[in-house]
């Protein structure tokens, strides 16, 4: 276990890109949210734990009621999980409770943007969060076209065309590829095929005229 202090709040500064590639007011929130006196587990920096650490307590025993210490540690499973705005999946280690947190929300975006800081008990939940935020917002900045329905048909013309020429031009370079090995066989057949028929030829035409020969002689 480790104390998050001002080092936590440098890197998460530091992953992010600086002060400038953050949302006004999270600086503060970010800093409410990061407390000396906080304790997490170590681990608990790299996955999203929603609260859930090790707990500590007594096994009291059935007979005389000795005690004995003994501690819980949090039921953590490696998932992946899709986020819309990165359109990608994301390998995170969570807890149970924070994969039912997920759910319940809609999604880890949904999740993200919705927790408050000061229950993002992780690093890298505080990460995740402030860089999903600020995704989210220069999303917002942009501007939207709309296009009407004439275009959007010639688009997906447009769009078939170019699909049918990407296919036509693979159908191509395989043509070239496998081609000229074919044709160089093919024309090796062509020649065996070839000098075959022109054996058989001579072949025929020799008996023939043996053939012929013959009752000449036999003639004579």
């Amino acid at each position: 276990m480790a104390f998050r202090s001002r080092e936590m709040m440098k890197k998460i500064l530091k992953k992010v890109g600086g002060e400038q590639n953050l949302a006004p007011g999270v600086k503060e929130q970010l800093r409410k949210s990061v407390p000396d006196s906080k304790v997490v587990m170590g681990r608990a920096h790299r996955g999203l734990y929603a609260g859930r650490h090790i707990q500590f307590g007594n096994r009291v025993s059935e007979d005389g009621g000795n005690k004995t210490r003994r501690n819980w540690k949090p039921n953590v499973q490696e998932k992946r999980l899709f986020s819309y705005i990165l359109d990608r999946h994301i390998r995170v280690k969570v807890t149970t409770h924070a994969l039912r947190c997920i759910d319940k929300a809609g999604g880890i975006d949904e999740y993200l943007l919705k927790t408050p800081y000061h229950k993002m008990d992780t690093e890298m939940g505080l990460f995740w969060k402030t860089k999903i935020e600020k995704m989210y917002q220069d999303l917002g900045e942009m501007e939207v076209v709309f296009f009407s329905p004439e275009d959007e048909d010639n688009f997906e013309e447009q769009f078939k065309e170019l699909k049918l020429e990407m296919k036509a031009a693979r159908r191509e370079a395989r043509r070239k590829m496998y081609g000229s090995t074919a044709t160089q066989e093919s024309i090796k057949d062509g020649e065996d095929v070839g000098e075959a028929s022109e054996g058989a030829s001579r072949s025929e035409d020799g008996g023939s005229h043996a053939d012929f020969h013959e009752p000449m002689v036999a003639n004579a």
